[in-house]
């Protein structure tokens, strides 16, 4: 190509089919006929000599061998040849391939390849389609897109000369529940909008910008209901209505698609409440009008669907999508080989620029792809300059040439090539780049003919047979070589009996015409010979192998008694290789002119421990070692012989460095009086000693030490593991999502109030020092209100507003101050050390220290912190909430909440936006604020702060009263609600198990057990903290504090202190003094309250000082034994040691028991050593033990409990497997976990592939990688229809993969179940079509499910993001309900964890509690679909912790949700 012209992309293709496995797949076909041989493998070759006598179909160098003439051999190749090929023409300028047509037929396992090349001109044609969504909430976007024609134009002059443009606009199906049916909104869904429809084809692609512009004018905005739109069907449509949307030949296609929302997709089940819909026929349906008539006939299409019709016409999309949906397109598109995604502004502002930058990108991409390739054929796309994109594509820079490759392989799906149908044998593969229109055409196929010589027929085998392929193929009855014996009349049966033997065939074949025809074991040729006389596992071996032949190499075979042996072998047992190669020494002669070479080994003619296989001398480590003690006493009169070098015969030389081409070999050691390192060498024959001569290189001494850096590295990898402690700590990851609903009726008029009159709270079980409680407005939605609330404490004290105004007015409190601001919020946010962070919070100091600093007394802000709306009603539920302190006089407080009101009503703080109708101003004993009901708004939630004090008293109230209504039309229904929290008495008991105890400095950590006696179930809270007595911190110990967080149903913590070793000068000073330092246990939280030793004292028993304050008991009874400890050796193992008490015990007793049973089951053994091993255990168990010595006297004192737990085993099967079928190429698989998970389950491998009849795979199995063991279940899409697959699914914990549970299922004889939900959350949905191999899923449709918001037109109603107080939550599978319902007082528990899967419109929670546990219980793990309770003793062989569902009272701490509907799907008889 010239130097400046576009660019020529060269291509290699290569056609293959699969690759032979490494034995002889010929022999082992036993193939009767040439044509079935040359069908098994490419290599199989068929040898027609009517005298041949071995098996006639082998590799071609093995007949060859066994005396087939090479006359005879029917080989057959595969051909290739170029059918067209029109040189490039750089001078036109359109998108041009060469060659055009290529001719290919392959045998099975062969590769053929060629070159492509592909040529684009720096410029070329454009047809740029937009497709916009025309949801009310995209209004105006519209707006700014009416007025861009020219600047569009503008832009496709820049990148051609040649373009056209067009235009397109989608909402959703005419259909409930998309679109909302009543009359009046089928005219008119808003004020001055269209009515609803799928997709318009509006303006046909073209080069009149002025028209486009006029027509675009035209354009209304249009709406529907739920917030993903039908936007897959629109692209179906533009792709495969080439005509209509106006797409050319030899243009590069680009395909703008414009929303603020998600998708709609196929089987995502919104439209089984309108009916069950077809599956998409991928045709063209717009009528005359350019509208899709087709919406409510048929399903939207799936993802793959999409990725390959866009390919297919050379179409590349462009995703130009807000932030707000961003993350749902990112994802998307990088499916599509080639496409571009951006952030597109709250109007479409830039959308101009977005599709700037997009184009280039585009450009610098290529994507090779081969459409309609036959089943028995598979082609690969191979860069030899370029890696792959994620999405397959190639990145290229246009005006260099490109190398590529592209393979086939052969894909049958476990059957041969030649059974398939000739549909599936060959076609016409269509091989072209993304965007060009040209293409290249292969015909290929794979040779599936008969032999030459099989249509011979010739009547030589005495007219009863047919002469084929040199070997008689014989009528039915007659058999023979020649057809000369019939299977009736043959009884004869002497000819078959060896002379000496009695039996016919020496009684392993059967005589058939004369003939023995020696029995098979298996598919394998056991017998040969003519009386079947030799054994073929009876020839000589070779190290254990047949005729030497190991693995796939293949040296020699047995044949009639007898190793016949390969070329190159020879001997009895083709053990010996005819050539030298194994005897050439390094000199390159045999065996070094000092042997013979026999059997390829040297036989050497002396024999010395120093020669090697090659007869050579072999320095080897032996030597060096046999001389290292003569070479260091005689050249530096050290070692082992020093002062005794008479006995040593060698001449030592020493040189300043050795030579190594002098030296045949080095030796290197080390001496251990000063550590240098010496080298030495060697000459001559070491057998001979004083003929040997050693140099020896002078020594090498190390530098001096440098172990002063050993503590210094260990203090900063220590500061840096803290750092990223402090790190993580400040690390925090929030997202709440909600779903919107259709408004409510409309009425006059409107009112606002707060949706309950009282919430009753236990102080014990809240987590948080806020209420979110919700305020309801009611009657007509349109327009917007603001409601000024407030908040006062303690208002169950009589005259407590009097006493407020009683306090010092100069007093400095600190004023919580809340805003929303008008930019959206990013998790860096929450990192306080971001610089994102950072920023924003020196912004916003800077601007509100500016404004407040005129309110006198007013100090600077601090404490800045950044959060999210919680998504609770409120539209704008993803901007960012300040929160700030502000310290000033408690004179201040009026003067505080005017200056906040007045800046929020002017929205903005000097430079800092925030947000109309939202503040909140919290003092020391009352709070103002201001809330928003934005348009078709029903609710939203007053953060109300709850003033949790120390003092407060055992019930106290707080009242929230709704002020007025300063912005807006509503009046106010219920004005006040009032909130009681119960400070109620210990729920449990927290205490030291004993006063004190004692610890060696041996023992290096001080374990110290903390024990919390349950009055109430829940969470509790302890701070340790350790102080000096006789002990020092930092001489005898390291210094502890900390909290001890009980989770409910825990009963034991461990407090755990470092010991320091004993100091030199203790030593040296014989410091006998006893060292002690005291633990105490300070500040109970959560209800919990100090229990019987507040404190205990912990003695360290200095070694070899005896143990002080354990003496032996009285009567000569023994003490506990000190130290006791326990350490997992396996899963069912554990090792339990301890040292002696004082005295001399007998033997020791050990109980052990598993945590949470009684100690009347303990086991019991006796050993005489101190420590023991505990066999036959429960895998990832908690287990409890305990040690006492005992002597004559009886047994001793117990020892302290310890604790410890066995490590992972691999888990069981999954749980039983669940079906819903969707259709009959699309199912839902899910599982339940397994009965023994045997430790923490990490992942799922299901596994799926298509088996026969009798079960057996048919195909490659497909297997895919659940990295989230909460996501049990996955959907499954472009099943084959009607066939049979087998499902198979297995778990992963820490000790590995546990066995599979499967499952064989044919979608076909199942009766539809399909999905009743808009989006399935959470479901991995995998592609049976997407490829051979992967261990990914396609997406997660939870990606799909959120709409946007913050929107000044929601697409949506926004009325419906709660739970109804009260509400009904199911949970549970294979017929377990739970049902939890709230009463009219909400208690808020904190211990409680809630897992919401929003399903559409529906609510499905799983409630995991935690069960309290008597002294005769033990928790384990319960599948899916077991909900009842259960003692350890029904499970003790299964697992030893388990969880339940439960029925439990519990509430939001935000406000319950409405939903407009619920949808309901019955999976089976016992579940809905």
């Amino acid at each position: 190509r010239d130097g400046g012209s576009p660019s020529t992309t060269h291509l290699f293709f290569f056609f293959c089919v699969l690759p032979i496995p490494p034995d002889n797949r010929c022999v082992q076909s036993r193939a009767k006929s040439c044509s079935e041989c040359i069908r098994v493998d490419k290599e199989c070759s068929f040898c027609t000599e009517e005298s041949f006598e071995e098996p006639r179909c082998d590799l071609r160098e093995n007949l060859l061998r066994y005396g087939c003439g090479e006359a005879s051999i029917i080989y057959t190749r595969g051909e290739m040849r170029t059918e067209q090929n029109i040189s490039i023409n750089t001078r036109l300028q359109r998108t041009q391939v060469a060659p055009q047509g290529m001719f290919m037929r392959l045998r099975a396992g062969e590769e053929m390849s060629f070159n492509m090349d592909v040529f684009q001109p720096l410029e070329s044609p454009v047809d740029l389609y937009i497709l916009m969504d025309f949801s009310y909430s995209m209004s105006d976007d519209l707006d700014n897109l009416k007025s861009m024609g020219h600047h569009l134009a503008e832009f496709l002059q820049e990148l051609t000369s040649n373009y056209t443009i067009g235009f397109g606009k989608f909402v959703d199906k005419v259909s409930s529940p998309q679109t909302d049916m009543r009359p009046e909104k089928l005219r008119e869904p808003w004020n001055n909008a269209d009515s609803p429809f799928s997709f318009k084809n509006v303006i046909r692609l073209t080069n009149n910008i002025n028209h486009f512009s006029e027509e675009l004018r035209k354009e209304r905005i249009s709406g529907n209901l739920d917030a993903p739109e039908g936007g897959f069907d629109a692209i179906l449509q533009t792709a495969v209505c080439k005509d209509k949307i106006g797409w050319r030949k030899d243009s590069t296609h680009l395909l703008v698609f414009s929303t603020e929302s998600a998708f709609h997709y196929e089987a995502d089940g919104t439209n089984v409440l309108a009916g069950i819909l077809a599956r998409n026929d991928e045709k063209c349906h717009l009528n005359t009008k350019g509208t899709y008539v087709y919406d409510t006939k048929q399903d939207y299409p799936s993802v793959p669907t999409l990725v390959r019709l866009l390919g297919q016409h050379n179409i590349i999309p462009i995703f130009a999508v807000t932030n707000h949906s961003y993350s749902y397109y990112e994802k998307l598109h990088k499916y599509f080989p080639i496409s571009a995604i951006g952030v597109l502004q709250e109007d479409s502002s830039n959308i101009v620029e977005l599709l700037r930058m997009a184009f280039e990108r585009i450009r610098s991409k290529m994507d090779i792809r081969a459409d309609y390739v036959p089943k028995a054929l598979k082609t690969e796309f191979i860069s030899s300059m370029y890696q792959k994109t994620e999405s397959g594509s190639f990145n290229i820079t246009r005006g260099e040439v490109v190398g590529m490759r592209v393979k086939a392989l052969e894909y049958v799906g476990g059957q041969h090539v030649c059974s398939l149908p000739e549909k599936d044998r060959q076609g016409v593969i269509h091989v072209k780049p993304t965007s060009l229109s040209d293409s290249l055409e292969v015909r290929a196929s794979v040779v599936c003919d008969v032999c030459p010589c099989e249509q011979v027929r010739v009547v030589f085998c005495n007219s009863r047979g047919d002469f084929i392929c040199g070997q008689c193929l014989c009528h039915a009855g007659w058999q023979g070589d020649t057809c000369d014996c019939s299977l009736e009349s043959s009884s004869d049966k002497t000819e078959c009996i060896r002379p000496g033997d009695d039996k016919v065939c020496s009684g392993r074949g059967e005589c058939i015409c004369g003939k023995c025809q020696c029995d098979l074991e298996g598919q394998v040729q056991r017998f040969d010979g003519d009386f079947c006389q030799y054994d073929v596992l009876q020839c000589p071996r070779t190290s254990g192998f047949l005729c030497n032949g190991e693995g796939d190499l293949n040296r020699g075979r047995c044949s009639k008694g007898a190793c016949v042996c390969e070329s190159g072998w020879e001997g009895p047992g083709c053990e010996c290789p005819t050539s030298n190669d194994t005897c050439i020494d390094s000199r390159g002669g045999i065996c070094n002119n000092q042997g013979r070479c026999e059997c390829g080994r040297c036989i050497c003619d002396k024999a010395s421990v120093y020669i090697s296989s090659t007869c050579e001398i072999s320095y080897s480590l032996a030597i060096c070692e046999s001389i290292r003690d003569c070479v260091q006493c005689q050249a530096w009169g050290t070692g082992n012989r020093k002062g005794n070098c008479s006995t040593c015969h060698l001449q030592v030389q020493m040189v300043e460095e050795l030579k190594k081409e002098e030296a045949s070999e080095h030796c290197s050691f080390q001496d251990e009086e000063d550590d240098c390192t010496y080298h030495y060498t060697l000459k001559g024959d070491p057998s001979v000693l004083p003929n040997a001569t050693v140099q020896v290189q002078k020594k090498e001494c190390p530098p001096g030490s440098f172990l002063w850096l050993i503590p210094l590295l260990i203090f900063l990898i220590l500061l840096l593991g803290l750092l990223l402690l402090l790190c993580w700590r400040f690390c925090a990851c929030c997202k709440v999502t909600g779903m919107a609903a259709c408004p409510c009726p409309c009425s006059a008029g409107r009112t606002v109030g707060f949706k309950e009159d009282h919430y009753m709270l236990r102080q014990s079980l809240m987590s948080s020092d806020h209420l979110d409680t919700p305020m309801v407005r009611s009657g007509s939605l349109k327009g917007r209100d603001t409601v000024r609330w407030k908040i006062n404490n303690n208002v169950h004290k009589q005259g407590f507003a009097s006493h407020a105004a009683t306090a010092n007015p100069k007093d400095l409190i600190p004023y919580g101050l809340s805003l929303r601001l008008t930019r959206l919020f990013t998790q860096n946010l929450m990192k306080p050390e971001s610089r994102e962070c950072e920023q924003l919070r020196k912004e916003v100091e800077e601007n509100l220290n500016d404004i407040y600093k005129h309110i006198p007394g007013c100090h600077k802000l601090q404490q800045t912190k950044f959060r999210w709306v919680s998504g609770r009603g409120e539209c704008l539920q993803d901007h960012t909430i300040v929160d700030t302190v502000l310290t000033a006089p408690r004179s201040a407080k009026t003067d505080i909440i005017k200056v906040t009101e007045k800046h929020v009503s002017h929205e903005a703080f000097n430079d800092l936006k925030v947000s109309p109708g939202y503040y909140t101003v919290t003092s020391d004993q009352d709070a103002h604020g201001m809330v928003e009901f934005q348009e078709a708004v029903e609710l939203v939630d007053v953060r109300v702060p709850l003033f949790i004090r120390e003092d407060d008293d055992d019930e106290k109230q707080l009242q929230v009263e709704a002020i007025d209504v300063p912005t807006g039309i509503a009046e106010i229904g219920r004005r006040l609600v009032n909130i009681t929290i119960i400070k109620e008495q210990a729920s449990s008991l927290i205490t030291f198990l004993q006063p004190a105890y004692s610890h060696s400095r041996f023992d290096k950590v001080a374990k110290i057990p903390v024990l919390r006696e349950i009055i109430d179930n829940g969470k509790s809270q302890v701070t340790y903290r350790t102080r000096d007595l006789t002990a020092k911190d930092g001489r005898d110990y390291v210094f502890a504090e900390g909290d001890l967080i009980f989770q409910p149903g825990e009963t034991r913590k461990e407090v755990q202190v470092s010991l320091l070793e004993l100091t030199e000068i203790d030593t040296l000073l014989h410091n006998c003094q006893l060292k002690q330092f005291a633990i105490d246990l300070l500040h109970p939280k959560y209800g919990a309250k100090i229990g019987r030793y507040p404190q205990t004292t912990v003695t360290i028993a200095d070694p070899g000082r005896g143990w002080p304050m354990v003496t032996q008991s009285p009567k000569g009874r023994l003490g506990a034994p000190l130290n006791p400890s326990a350490q997992a050796l396996s899963s069912r193992k554990i090792r339990f040691s301890w040292f002696p008490p004082p005295g001399k015990p007998l033997g020791y007793k050990v109980k052990y028991w598993i945590q949470g049973d009684p100690e009347s089951e303990a086991h019991l053994i006796d050993v005489k050593s101190p420590s023991a091993e505990l066999n036959n255990l429960y895998p990832f168990c908690d287990y409890e033990m305990q040690v006492c010595a005992y002597n004559a006297t009886g047994e001793g004192v117990y020892s302290d409990i310890i604790h410890c737990r066995t490590l992972e085993d691999v888990p069981s099967e999954p749980g039983r497997l669940a079906f819903n079928v969707v259709s009959s190429t699309v199912t839902q698989l899910s599982w339940a976990e397994p009965a023994e998970t045997n430790g923490e389950i990490t992942a799922y491998e299901v596994s799926y592939g298509l088996v026969n009849e009798d079960n057996i795979p048919i195909g490659p199995v497909k297997k895919v990688l659940v990295e989230d063991p909460k996501k049990r279940m996955v959907l499954i899409e472009n099943l084959r229809e009607s066939q049979p697959y087998r499902y198979m699914v297995k778990a992963r914990n820490g000790a590995g993969w546990g066995p599979e549970r499967e499952a064989t299922i044919n979608l076909a004889t199942q009766p539809k179940r399909p999905l009743s939900i808009p989006i399935i959350p959470d479901v991995p949905i995998i592609d049976a079509e997407g490829g051979e191999d992967y261990d990914s899923y396609l997406m997660y449709s939870s990606d799909v499910l959120r709409s946007p918001t913050g929107s000044k037109h929601p697409s949506v109603s926004d009325d419906s993001e709660h739970l109804l107080n009260g509400r009904v939550d199911f949970s549970g599978s294979s017929g377990t309900l739970t049902r939890a319902t709230n009463t009219s007082y909400h208690q808020l528990s904190s211990h409680v964890q809630q897992e919401h899967r929003v399903m559409g419109s529906s609510s499905l929670t799983r409630d995991y509690s935690t069960m309290m546990m008597g002294h005769g219980e033990c928790r384990r793990d319960i599948p899916d679909g077991q909900s009842t309770w259960k003692t350890a003793t029904h499970h003790r062989k299964k697992a030893c912790v388990f969880t339940s569902y439960s029925v439990q009272q519990h509430g939001s701490l935000s406000a319950p949700c409405t939903y407009t509907r619920l949808v309901l799907s019955a999976p089976g008889l016992n579940s809905l």
